[in-house]
């Protein structure tokens, strides 16, 4: 599977696997891009981490600081009145709606340094986060919150569907969360998941929106698992073609989980 219209200048790196027979299809798996909010998973894997091996616990309260509630962007927690939250409030929030107070209050609890030293245990060679959430980027800060591979992410959401990724309890941790996602908009709008039918396809992603850059990494689980990461980066005027790049890569998702009449053709 290539990309899309040659004549939109739209980058994409994409890999979908098939876990049980391998079957992989790919384009520029290795291309190093920004990830916007995909690169939250890395911060959820550290808090799942930490949790599973009880170095950290899920009622501990942590404060959001007034750079946090005038982050704006996505997310609820800046908009309500308490100031303070249970770490198992701030994750769910960062898994439901990409919530950037929520992300950064938890970066500061864990560390971003902990968090790239994650990336790096886990094996990933180009994917990691490089700052926190900031309103603006100028000189100083790095330019991007995360980048990464879509190479990268598979391996990594591979290890968490079969829970070998640091332990089964971390694994389960890191999957409910993203199967908390309330954005199938990307990748997933073309999946037919239904997480309420018995022996329904269902989907655990998470996603992620800047300027110039949309993202969908996640796991699909149905007569087949499927582990997928659509990375598309464009310039201005070019979303649309971006968008029905990602959701054209999920029709190959969908194929291959099953969802599709041909999906073991």
């Amino acid at each position: 599977m290539t990309g899309g219209d040659p004549a939109v200048p739209v980058r994409i790196g994409a890999m979908v696997r098939r876990l049980d027979d391998g079957r992989v299809l790919s384009h520029d798996p290795g291309l190093v891009l920004p990830l916007a909010s995909v690169g939250k998973v890395l911060l959820l894997g550290e808090v799942a981490r930490r949790l599973a091996a009880g170095t950290l616990a899920p009622d501990q309260r942590v404060e959001l600081l007034d750079e946090d509630r005038a982050l704006g962007g996505t997310g609820l927690l800046g908009l309500l009145s308490p100031r303070r939250w249970t770490v198992a409030d701030l994750t769910t929030a960062v898994a439901a709606v990409s919530d950037n107070a929520a992300t950064n209050a938890l970066l500061r609890l864990v560390t971003l340094a902990a968090v790239q030293h994650l990336a790096r245990a886990s094996g990933l060679r180009a994917t990691t986060v490089h700052d926190r959430i900031r309103a603006t980027r100028g000189p100083g800060v790095p330019p991007t919150f995360a980048t990464g591979t879509a190479h990268d992410l598979c391996a990594l959401l591979a290890d968490v569907a079969a829970g070998t990724w640091q332990s089964p309890r971390a694994s389960d941790l890191l999957r409910g969360w993203l199967a908390g996602n309330t954005d199938r908009s990307l990748v997933a709008d073309s999946i037919r998941h239904d997480p309420w039918s018995t022996g329904g396809v269902r989907v655990a992603n998470k996603t992620g929106t800047d300027t110039g850059v949309r993202a969908d990494a996640g796991i699909v689980v149905g007569p087949h698992t499927v582990v997928y990461a659509v990375v598309a980066a464009f310039p201005p005027g070019a979303e649309r073609v971006a968008v029905a790049e990602l959701r054209r890569w999920g029709t190959a998702v969908d194929r291959l989980a099953g969802g599709h009449r041909s999906a073991n053709s």
